[in-house]
């Protein structure tokens, strides 16, 4: 049992270190900041998402497809309302 407890630091940093690597290097990529050319790209697809709903072509989508936007529409709906409530500090009304 005592070699058990005094090996367990070694295991939990083996069982870590790669798993740690992996998140850095994810981090690296996925949390910068947008450079200027992906701020273009993303005026482009706004634009292209305000033409594609003008023209209704969001009735044209299956059901598969409609079904993945709601659940989207509602995480980001849930993320709100948890960030509002975590701003206001309660779940019902504001502290004046």
């Amino acid at each position: 049992m005592a070699t058990f407890i005094a090996k367990a630091p070694l295991r939990l940093v083996n069982f870590a270190q790669p798993r740690l690597a992996t998140f850095v290097r994810y981090a690296k990529v996925e949390l910068t900041p947008p450079s200027p050319g992906e701020l273009g790209q993303a005026v482009k697809s706004s634009a292209k998402l305000v033409q594609s709903a003008l023209t209704f072509k969001w009735a044209t989508a299956t059901v598969g497809e409609a079904t993945v936007n709601a659940i989207i529409v509602a995480e980001i709906a849930c993320w709100f309302f948890i960030g509002e409530c975590i701003g206001k500090g309660s779940l019902i009304g504001y502290q004046v």
